[in-house]
């Protein structure tokens, strides 16, 4: 039997929807509301809200998970939680549109996503245009705003939300749990190893609400995305191609080594340290022209300043997640948003 909130007479009967939420709040409700209709079965799984997430979801008449608190949450148990359901509830279903709970879906997103699917049997995920709701709300969403703004294309990696093919996510095994961000990449290249495509197209498919206002906020957030290379990297070390090895590297010499590089330089020669500082403003212009050729001028500017801010978090996060790995401890959710 369908779910109440959806429409069977508009919906596909091979697509189901998994949303993964944690006290988003009204982003919630618009999410489900952009989802009515489009699919046979949506699946909400909750990670311990306290905002009254589970009820509006059941009110609203789809199935709901709640995750175990004695497990550490992360958006991947969470989407494994959801797809494990959603196949126990229609195992004829053959396509899943993830979404995260604070994205609202393009009305013609799905109708796009479908299409491009079936035009090539070799890709296993589908993305498009994730934007900012509020872009010009602060400096932090609009950086997320130019984030998303990724070519169309085969590429690589996806994002949280994207349609895939359910048989080669079995295949691979899912999401790993484990990992508390980054998650999606490390699944796109566990497919790509198989011999499955990611293909993002060029249409509009999430609007997404960061909610970002304060410094300490995008702070945690870029703490959390070196967390999340360093994860990836112990994951994958064992493994040629040296998985996110690059970013790991990039992020210890930028925000680790030159700092304290600059730092005991200082104590010896100031005119030594501050000519190693030098280095920041052409990491700037480097990113900059690199930025350039996608970007206007002033998104490119506000991009490279703060990719080389950024180094310093993502430093702490590699630090901390390899603190975690040498005692033996996985990692828990780092938190950046006000409940919703």
């Amino acid at each position: 039997m369908d779910n109440d909130g959806l429409s069977s007479e508009t919906s596909d009967a091979r697509l189901g929807a998994v949303v993964i939420g944690r006290n988003e709040g009204e982003r919630l409700r618009r999410c489900l509301e952009s989802l009515r209709g489009t699919v046979r079965r949506l699946v909400y799984v909750d990670s311990g809200s306290r905002d009254g997430s589970v009820a509006l979801a059941s009110k609203m008449g789809f199935d709901v998970v709640e995750l175990d608190t004695a497990r550490p949450f992360t958006a991947a148990r969470a989407r494994n939680a959801g797809l494990e359901k959603l196949r126990f509830a229609d195992p004829s279903l053959e396509l899943v549109q993830f979404v995260d709970g604070d994205c609202e879906v393009a009305a013609t997103w799905i109708g796009a996503a479908k299409a491009a699917m079936a035009a090539d049997p070799g890709v296993a995920v589908v993305c498009g245009r994730r934007r900012e709701r509020h872009p010009q709300a602060s400096i932090y969403n609009r950086l997320c705003d130019i984030e998303w703004n990724t070519p169309p294309g085969s590429t690589d990696a996806c994002g949280g939300d994207a349609l895939m093919r359910i048989a080669p996510l079995v295949e691979v095994g899912g999401f790993d749990g484990g990992l508390i961000a980054g998650e999606e990449p490390e699944l796109c290249l566990r497919l790509r190893r198989r011999g499955h495509r990611i293909l993002r197209i060029d249409a509009e498919m999430t609007l997404h609400d960061a909610d970002i206002r304060r410094f300490s906020q995008w702070w945690r957030r870029t703490v959390r995305s070196g967390y999340a290379y360093a994860d990836s990297f112990l994951l994958h070390r064992l493994q040629p191609g040296g998985y996110c090895a690059k970013q790991v590297r990039s992020n210890f010499l930028w925000g680790a080594f030159l700092p304290a590089l600059v730092l005991g330089l200082a104590a010896v020669s100031p005119i030594l340290s501050a000519s190693a500082s030098v280095a920041y403003p052409i990491l700037v212009a480097r990113v900059y022209a690199t930025a350039r050729r996608r970007f206007s001028r002033r998104d490119a500017v506000l991009f490279a300043i703060f990719v080389t801010l950024g180094k310093v978090p993502s430093a702490i996060g590699q630090f901390r997640c390899l603190g975690r790995h040498l005692r033996g401890r996985r990692g828990s959710l780092i938190e950046y948003k006000s409940p919703g």
